[in-house]
């Protein structure tokens, strides 16, 4: 890749989203390229900027793009084991959560062409009954792909795509349609398709199970957190969130709790769940001081990482391990006054903010904030939350201030250079920001949980490998079809050179092949033999300037007359001419020369054959 393709990989990203809706700039950057090179290759386009003029002057372009780019891999029952967990965890536990009559709201997100939300809709109708189904069901199917919602909104399916649908179930929900089945009508009203960006658009809100399977995958790291706030933000409580298989919720274990992590089945978490279920490695307190003990309790359920406690009287009363260790602490700081410490001011001033969240009795958030310490030539980048403590609702005990280290999510961030757009804060601020405060950090996962979780992925990770491995295979199979079809070109072409080479000797004439610009071509052994002018030294250089006794005056005219066509016989026959001329051995020959057009397929004329035969004296 040169130096400005990146540049304009990302200038046609930003086409995309402006001519056509369509705002990739979230996806992986690695897939995006792979899928639009396909389309490059199959049209002989070199570079980025060239397809996207290719773009402008081909609107059609787009719709075989978008179908490369945006891949619809679905079927009905796919992966039965998380179906099956699907029908045995989540629906019955859904269904004895709800009254008799409440209505049940499912959002299928990454729908495709359909397949995934009509085998909701059939687990669905066979828990509840068709009537039940019928009257508490909404199932919300969306997509960003146009061309396969309008596939999804017909619903009729060919019966190799039912091959998956168990024939009890295919018999009961599908109607016959032609030469294809169709989802029952009376059921079919009950799911609702549309056209839903998840990075940009406001997420289905109040759903009890969504379902978004390897639709995560596509996303780079930052997008794929905006988009499971967004899947938190829209799950009721208790709301469950089934994932494909390649997907997992690694760092978002403040928000889902995992129902069944080999099936990726995970249920949006309970702030009882959210406390920590260890002991945290807190600075030692004084058993006295009863308020400092309260103060110490409340920071544990506020959530560690690196956490201060400050009590009313404006001294420090908790700082854990990692405080300790950061800020330099000791445990003879416990108990002075807080603006006395070099903390209250570096690497940001809380005096002031601590005061704030006294009289409002609200968390004040600070993002980004730079510190770089003596003697360390980076920079790093903390989030910090000045959150009030309550011992019981109405009754402050302190403030509690926790530093939440973001360097590395910073650094990717610059080098991507996609942060986040004031719209998309103020969004985030209006639809998400509670939730966002009461769970940002709070440990959810105990060692063993971890453990397993960092298993997961790593099988996750191989089973990808894998997957590579396969395509680099399949690509390795198609080289060496290539190479074995150009193999037998060589040798085709070596036999017709080989030929062309033996004809050539075996005339024993002198045969010159000239192009349009009456340049050596083809310099026959005859040719060697009578000048000893070897082909290396004769071809692609000027007949008429070759110095080797051929009178280049009287043969001149005629080389002319047969590029121009102008023969007497219209060229039917070859143009003779009898020459004195001087061979290799200085000696003067008699020589009969006969030029011949070569003619192309169409008729023209794109050289000239000379046949040159010596005439005995």
């Amino acid at each position: 890749m040169t130096a400005t393709e990146p540049e304009d990989f990302e200038d046609l990203l930003l086409m995309l989203k402006e001519t056509r809706g369509f705002d990739f700039t979230g996806y992986k950057r690695s897939t995006l390229q792979r899928r639009i090179h396909r389309r490059m290759a199959l049209l002989s386009v070199a570079t980025f900027s060239e397809y996207r003029d290719y773009l402008e002057l081909q609107p059609d372009e787009y719709n075989l793009l978008f179908d490369s780019m945006l891949i619809n891999v679905t079927s009905f029952f796919r992966d039965p084991l998380a179906w099956q967990a699907l029908r045995e965890k989540v629906i019955p536990e859904l269904v004895s959560g709800k009254s008799a009559k409440a209505p049940i709201r499912i959002w299928s997100a990454g729908c495709a062409t359909g397949e995934e939300a009509y085998t909701l809709a059939i687990v669905l109708a066979e828990a509840l009954g068709p009537e039940q189904f019928r009257e508490r069901v909404k199932i919300y199917a969306t997509d960003l792909d146009e061309e396969a919602l309008q596939i999804a909104r017909a619903g009729a399916y060919d019966l190799s795509a039912l091959a998956d649908v168990p024939e009890r179930l295919r018999d009961i929900y599908f109607e016959p349609a032609g030469t294809k089945r169709a989802f029952r009508r009376d059921l079919r009203r009950q799911v609702i398709f549309g056209r839903n960006d998840l990075t940009r658009d406001a997420p289905i809100s109040r759903v009890d199970l969504l379902t978004a399977r390897n639709t995560l995958m596509y996303f780079n790291a930052e997008t794929q957190a905006n988009v499971i706030r967004r899947f938190h933000f829209a799950l009721r409580y208790p709301g469950y969130l089934l994932l494909g298989k390649a997907e997992m919720l690694l760092n978002h274990s403040d928000r889902f709790v995992p129902v069944d992590l080999r099936k990726r089945l995970f249920r949006k978490a309970s702030r009882a769940e959210l406390q920590p279920s260890g002991t945290l490695p807190w600075a030692e307190m004084s058993s006295r001081e009863t308020a400092s003990s309260r103060i110490d309790n409340a920071t544990l359920a506020s959530g560690p990482v690196v956490q201060l406690a400050v009590d009313l009287s404006d001294k420090l009363r908790v700082a854990n391990a990692a405080a300790e260790a950061l800020f330099n602490l000791r445990p003879r700081d416990l108990g002075r006054p807080f603006q006395d410490l070099e903390v209250s001011y570096r690497p940001v001033e809380l005096r002031s903010r601590i005061e704030q969240v006294r009289k409002e009795l609200r968390p004040v958030e600070l993002h980004d904030v730079e510190w770089q310490r003596p003697g360390d030539p980076d920079r790093t980048y903390y989030d910090v939350a000045i959150v009030p403590l309550f011992a019981v609702p109405g009754d402050l005990l302190g403030v509690g201030i926790s530093f939440v280290d973001v360097t590395r999510y910073r650094r990717v961030r610059d080098e991507l250079a996609h942060a986040n757009t004031e719209l998309e804060r103020a969004y985030e601020e209006l639809q998400s920001l509670n939730e966002e405060l009461e769970t940002t950090n709070e440990e959810l996962q105990s060692t063993n949980e971890e453990l397993e979780t960092t298993n997961e992925e790593l099988q996750s990770t191989n089973e990808e490998l894998e997957t590579m491995n396969e395509e680099l295979q399949s690509t390795n199979d198609e080289l060496q079809a290539i190479n074995e079809e150009l193999r037998g070109r060589t040798e085709e072409l070596d036999q017709t050179n080989g030929f062309l080479g033996s004809v050539l000797r075996s005339l024993g004439s002198a045969v010159i092949v000239l192009n349009e610009d009456l340049k050596v071509r083809i310099w026959s052994p005859g040719a060697e033999d009578l000048w000893g002018l070897r082909p290396e030294e004769a071809e692609s250089r000027e007949l008429l300037a070759l110095d080797i006794g051929l009178p280049v005056n009287e043969i001149a005219p005629l080389l002319r007359q047969v590029l121009s066509g102008q023969s007497a016989d219209g060229g039917a026959r070859p143009a003779a001419l009898q020459l004195t001329a001087v061979n290799r051995r200085g000696k003067t020959v008699n020589l009969q020369t006969a030029a011949s057009p070569m003619r192309t397929e169409e008729g023209g004329i794109s050289g000239i054959i000379l046949v040159i035969d010596q005439r005995p004296a």
